[in-house]
């Protein structure tokens, strides 16, 4: 069932996504070469337990870290560990998420370890650019399907496959709400509801080099391409108003769509 939430609600959410905000910035000023992503995570629950926020990942069906840590052809849902240490050349996907009061916001970055090739540096511009497309369709009158259109569309128009088997979906109270937000265009049969206002939730591409099959290790969290092909990700929570959409996972001062 979908749920609309109230301007309060919204100022609520924004709270928590500026906690995450301010986690996303801190681990990417983090990231260097030699960098474990453990450290990472850490730096990530300090930034929470400053603002007195909870994590929405930590504990998740049993998840063991405060964020995930998605390296080279991990898709999402990478486990942090201190046995993993980035290099220079290496792409990191970090995946954050805090709740305020009860209320939840969960954006995504992918981050560059030093020097990268310019393919991977042109996937993860081609992937942000896929969620500000993304973002620019989530407007009152619009469907569901007109997110994932333009998704699909930037991210194929360079080349790259999108993810089918995960999708974005909608935030509030859970981390996961429905709908679902899939990157791609509508599938006959599949849900294709309307955008209102009070709608919250979060547009996450998850763009690949390669195809778009994917397989998870044998850790039951960690989510890697099929054919071994780098992959990126980039997400933000927002909130479809009259205005247009409002980015909660903006940091202070960023461009909206941010």
């Amino acid at each position: 069932m979908i749920t609309l939430k109230t301007p309060a609600q919204s100022a609520k959410m924004r709270e928590a996504g500026l906690v995450v905000a301010e986690m996303l910035e801190a681990c990417r000023a983090a990231t260097h070469p030699g960098v474990t992503t453990a450290e990472l995570d850490r730096i990530a629950a300090d930034v929470l337990r400053r603002h007195g926020a909870k994590s929405s990942f930590l504990g998740y069906h049993g998840y063991p870290a405060t964020i995930c840590t998605s390296v080279n052809d991990e898709i999402v849902h990478g486990i942090p560990s201190p046995k993993r240490k980035l290099r220079e050349g290496d792409i990191v996907g970090i995946d954050a998420g805090a709740i305020v009061d009860g209320w939840h916001a969960d954006a995504a970055i992918t981050v560059p370890v030093g020097r990268v090739s310019g393919a991977v540096a042109d996937l993860m511009r081609v992937t942000e650019e896929a969620l500000r497309a993304g973002i620019a369709k989530a407007v009152i009158g619009n469907r569901i399907g007109d997110i994932g259109t333009a998704v699909q569309e930037v991210a194929e128009r360079s080349g790259y496959s999108v993810v089918r088997n995960y999708v974005g979906h909608g935030i509030g109270r859970a981390m996961h709400e429905d709908p679902q937000i899939p990157n791609y265009r509508p599938v006959r049969g599949q849900p294709n509801p309307p955008i209102s206002e009070g709608l919250c939730i979060a547009i996450e591409p998850m763009v690949n080099i390669g195809g778009p099959g994917t397989r998870t290790l044998d850790d039951g969290w960690t989510v890697v391409t099929a054919d071994q092909s780098i992959s990126a990700h980039f997400e933000h929570s927002l909130a479809c108003t009259p205005a247009g959409p409002v980015v909660l996972t903006a940091p202070v001062g960023a461009a909206v769509p941010a």
